[in-house]
């Protein structure tokens, strides 16, 4: 009898269709880029529609992302509201799995993965980030407190959202602990006035039997404790009295109550972080209101900011200095300016207007040091560094009056060659010294890409230069002849080598219609 396998997974409306992704290069504007000209900048912030980028930065960033923090849409009801519920539910998870599969193959092996989300769909997203990290790689739903007081519209009060956390490999992941809150510092105090400053006192039982843990123990004023039932002491009695020795062990003022370790201060200025995010220590909603207000006017603020105090919790606890941020819906740029001034490298991407009319001032007020709010005081932040601008490049093919598939009018000969380098999986690296080196795909593999039109003649002659040790790719416009006999040699025809790998002239993947290949209307997000 045969066996069926299966597994659990999330299912819904059309969604083993996928788009076939264009690869597509970008094109840096240094007019948009900060300081103007700037060249050695690792900061990069890209223009266009977020899927096309991730699958742009796809073959330069695979595995470098240390953290990526996206805040989507929520999916409240008004992206899709001419849809029956199975179909908008649909539509929004078809949206994120392509999106969160490009994110995972850019995370680092020890990269991490922070979505803010909403009850409308974090239970979904929880089990559709199951099936794509796998279930083990689940780290946190963090709660952050995004209110100070109950929604008086709802039956309710909504006062949280959720964070989802994922390891692109739990076994590999190492997360920071987070420095102590002001609140969580007055719990130390000192009133035996130890020199070593401020503790804190816990309880000295453990759970369990361990037959060497289970003395008496008289306490300096004559009292005697032994462990509760079902516990014993935490130490041996040796390391107890060298701990009383160090004047570790608490007994309360009067020297008869039940002994207590101390903790001292000094010895825990961090704490493993948890998952409830009190609004007190990473702020909220009002907070990030008023931090937009500050930087873009009243007329101009977001509706739904984040703060960024939020971000510089994620990015204490998930990244070091010098790490590379990702934030593929970043709205108006907390992620990055955060990232910035924590000396993190950063990369974001924007399809809106708002990439040029509030990312671009927000980031120079940081570079310049004029940004002075947010989190600015709190990490010392006085200016410095840059960023490039980039655009999405055109599709490379486009259709001629009689329909067939062209090489787009507006490429370039440079474009055309990066292009090609990447659908065919090459780095762009043209040789300034021998033309036909266009790019590599190992150290004696190589690609030469042109418009040209070749004799058999001039094959012969270009594989005589690239010699027996080599091999080279010819992507060409057309030639003549049998290449075959050159086996150092490929000769392929472009575009029609690869003008059916993708879906070409397309610009815009924000929302999908799965019932008659229509897009809506882009949604900006939150951040």
């Amino acid at each position: 009898m045969a066996v069926h396998r299966t597994r659990l997974e999330l299912l819904w409306i059309n969604k083993h269709e996928r788009p076939r992704l264009e690869p597509r290069i970008l094109i840096e504007e240094p007019k948009r880029s900060y300081p103007q000209g700037t060249q050695s900048a690792e900061n990069r912030l890209i223009h266009g529609d977020n899927l096309l980028a991730l699958k742009a930065l796809e073959q330069e960033f695979t595995a470098k992302v240390k953290c990526c923090f996206i805040d989507p849409p929520y999916n409240t009801g008004s992206a899709f509201a001419q849809y029956d519920d199975g179909m908008e539910h649909s539509l929004w998870l078809g949206l994120m799995r392509d999106r969160l599969e490009l994110i995972r193959s850019l995370l680092a092996p020890d990269g991490s993965l922070w979505i803010s989300i909403d009850d409308n769909e974090a239970h979904y997203l929880k089990v559709l980030c199951d099936e794509i990290f796998g279930r083990r790689n689940f780290v946190a739903n963090v709660v952050w407190q995004k209110r100070t007081s109950p929604d008086a519209r709802l039956r309710l009060g909504d006062a949280h959202d959720h964070i989802l956390v994922y390891a692109k490999n739990v076994d590999r992941l190492a997360l920071n602990r987070v420095p102590r809150s002001d609140r969580q510092r007055k719990s130390f105090r000192n009133p035996d006035q130890d020199p070593r400053g401020p503790w804190a006192s816990s309880d000295y039982s453990a759970q369990g039997y361990r037959p060497n843990q289970m003395y008496e123990i008289v306490t300096p004023g004559g009292a005697t404790y032994r462990p509760p039932v079902g516990t014993c002491w935490k130490n041996t009695e040796e390391v107890f009295r060298s701990l009383v020795a160090d004047n570790r062990i608490w007994f309360g003022k009067d020297q008869m109550g039940v002994p207590r370790r101390k903790t001292f201060l000094f010895e825990r200025e961090d704490v493993a972080a948890w998952s409830w995010w009190d609004n007190g220590e990473v702020g909220h909603n009002q907070e990030a209101k008023k931090e937009s207000i500050a930087l873009f006017g009243a007329e101009n603020a977001f509706a739904t900011p984040k703060p960024e105090r939020l971000l510089r919790r994620v990015l204490d606890i998930a990244t070091n200095p010098d790490d590379l941020v990702l934030d593929s819906f970043a709205g108006s740029g907390t992620t990055g300016a955060v990232a910035h001034k924590m000396g993190r490298r950063w990369i974001m991407v924007e399809l809106g207007d708002h990439c040029d009319s509030h990312i671009i001032p927000r980031l120079k007020k940081v570079i310049d040091g004029a940004d002075i709010g947010g989190v600015s005081q709190a990490v010392g932040w006085a200016g410095g560094g840059s960023f490039r601008y980039y655009r999405l490049a055109p599709s490379l093919l486009e259709k001629d009056a009689f329909g067939q598939a062209v090489l787009a009018r507006g490429y370039d000969e440079r474009m055309l060659s990066e292009a090609v380098c990447k659908l065919q999986g090459f780095t762009y690296a043209p040789s300034e010294m021998i033309y036909w080196q266009h790019g590599y795909s190992t150290e004696r593999d190589f690609i030469y890409v042109t418009r040209r039109q070749f004799s058999a003649a001039e094959l012969l002659l270009l594989s005589e230069e690239v010699g027996p040790s080599r091999s080279l790719l010819v992507m060409c416009r057309a030639f003549s002849g049998n290449p075959a006999g050159l086996r150092n040699l490929t000769v392929r025809k472009i575009p029609r080598e690869f003008r059916d790998n993708c879906e070409w002239g397309r610009d815009d993947y924000s929302f999908v219609n799965f019932r008659d290949g229509s897009m809506s209307a882009h949604v900006s997000p939150k951040i």
